[in-house]
C-alpha cells in the first residue's frame, strides 16, 4: 500500500494517509509488526486473526497474553457457524456489532433478548438479572448456539448453570464480560464447564470485544 504524509501546519503533527479500502490492512499491519515475529512464529495460526481483531478494536496489546482458547475452540467456532447456528448475545450492543451480512452469508440470526417483555418481567418476579433470564430464554429456544457474553458476569454464571443440568450446550461460548465484581470468577467458571471457549481472562473484555471475536470468526481466515 501507499502512504502519504500530510502536515498540519498549524500543530506541526504530521499524519500518514491511505486509501480508505487500505486503512484496516495497513492496521493490521501495524499490529502485526507491535506483536513482533516471535510471537507470531509461536501463536496458533487459527488463533492469530481473533487476537489481531480483538486488539485492532481495543488497540490493547494485553490481550496477548489473557486472550485464552480452549482446544480447537477457533475450528471449532467455525464450524458452528458454517452450520448456520445462532449467535445469541448479553447486549444489544455486542448484537450490533456483529457483522449482518457475515452473518447472514451463512443464515445466522443473531438475537439479543436482554429488551424483550417477558424477559424484563421474569427479571422484575425472580429478582435476578436480566442478562440470566435471557440465558434461560436462549435455553429455551436455542440450545444449540454460540453465546457471545461482553458484559454481564451472570449470563456466564446461568450459563454455566444451565450447562451443568443440561439445558444448553452452547457449540462455544465466548466469555469476555468487562468490570469489577463477580468478572473474573465467572470467566474462571466457564473455563471449567466441559464447552468450547473463548476467554478474556481478568477484568477487561465488553461487548465491542464480544463482537470483534464473533466477527473474526464469522471472515478472518488469515490475517
Amino acid at each position: 500500500m501507499e502512504w502519504t504524509e500530510t502536515l498540519c501546519r498549524e500543530t506541526g503533527i504530521r499524519f500518514l494517509t491511505t486509501r480508505p479500502s487500505e486503512i484496516e490492512a495497513a492496521s493490521f499491519a501495524i499490529i502485526k509488526e507491535e506483536l513482533g515475529q516471535e510471537f507470531l512464529k509461536a501463536c496458533p495460526q487459527d488463533q492469530l486473526p481473533v487476537l489481531c481483531r480483538v486488539i485492532h478494536t481495543t488497540a490493547d496489546f494485553s490481550y496477548k497474553e489473557s486472550l485464552y482458547f480452549s482446544e480447537d475452540a477457533v475450528s471449532k467456532g467455525r464450524e458452528a457457524l458454517a452450520s448456520g447456528i445462532p449467535i445469541i448475545t448479553d447486549t444489544t450492543m455486542a448484537a450490533s456489532g456483529i457483522n449482518k451480512t457475515a452473518a447472514a452469508a451463512h443464515g445466522i440470526q443473531v438475537r439479543c433478548f436482554i429488551g424483550d417483555e417477558d424477559v424484563k418481567e421474569a427479571a422484575r418476579e425472580s429478582g435476578i438479572t436480566r442478562s440470566a433470564v435471557s440465558v434461560d430464554k436462549a435455553a429455551r429456544l436455542y440450545p444449540d448456539c454460540i453465546y457471545a457474553v461482553g458484559n454481564a458476569p451472570t449470563a456466564l454464571m446461568r450459563l454455566y448453570e444451565k450447562i451443568r443440568t443440561g439445558e444448553i450446550r452452547p457449540r462455544l461460548v465466548v466469555g469476555v464480560p468487562v468490570g469489577f465484581v463477580n468478572v473474573v470468577e465467572a470467566k474462571e467458571l466457564i473455563l471449567s464447564a466441559g464447552v468450547p471457549c473463548i476467554v478474556a481472562r481478568g477484568r477487561k473484555g465488553g461487548s465491542n470485544v464480544a463482537a470483534a471475536i464473533c466477527n473474526a470468526l464469522l471472515y478472518d481466515r488469515k490475517v
